[in-house]
């Protein structure tokens, strides 16, 4: 049973540090890297479909994203769905080739990235320190219960708490990356 609490609480910490990289992946850089446009979806036959799915991204040069539809019809779609995205990006079509240059980061917008990644990492050491507290709390219940013992709760606690640990560390380690790369010109 401790165990099972165990493996629970990993696996929603091991979630919450993939959802950290996903944000992190949106936070762009100077840098042309294919998954700024993960969340960019188009209008495909009546439906929003991710941008991945209508047609390739290839990094052309470290500034330059180039897109390459599958369907000839679908270049001005694609060039509105990145236009009217967040992303504040201007692409540019060359026949059936949408070449989306990456604009220089000002000072200022590295900043406000940097402010915004710390800000995305500080959600998610919250949602781990919530993993632990609900692991506790699910020791204490089987505590009060009187399947486990208080031995095994404090064992069970000093794991959880070296989870904790761990995956804050990771976290760490993740911001403090992203914000070397945000402040690389």
């Amino acid at each position: 049973m401790i165990d099972d609490i165990k493996k629970d609480a990993e696996s929603r910490m091991k979630k919450s540090l993939e959802a950290l990289h996903g944000n992190f992946n949106k936070i762009r850089t100077g840098r042309a890297h294919s998954s700024i446009l993960d969340s960019v979806t188009v209008d495909y036959y009546g439906s929003q479909v991710p941008l991945s799915q209508v047609a390739s991204v290839n990094v052309e040069d470290a500034r330059t994203l180039s897109i390459v539809p599958w369907e000839q019809g679908m270049v001005a779609k694609i060039e509105k769905a990145i236009m009217t995205s967040d992303l504040g990006l201007n692409p540019a079509s060359a026949g059936t080739v949408i070449r989306v240059p990456m604009p220089m980061l000002t000072e200022e917008t590295r900043k406000g990235y940097i402010k915004q990644a710390r800000a995305e990492a500080e959600h998610a050491r919250v949602a781990i320190r919530n993993v632990r507290r609900d692991a506790n709390g699910d020791f204490k219940s089987l505590l009060k219960e009187k399947e486990i013992s208080e031995d095994e709760q404090h064992r069970g606690e000093e794991a959880i708490q070296k989870l904790t640990d761990k995956y804050i560390a990771e976290i760490d380690k993740l911001l403090e990356t992203k914000e070397h790369d945000l402040m690389q010109v």
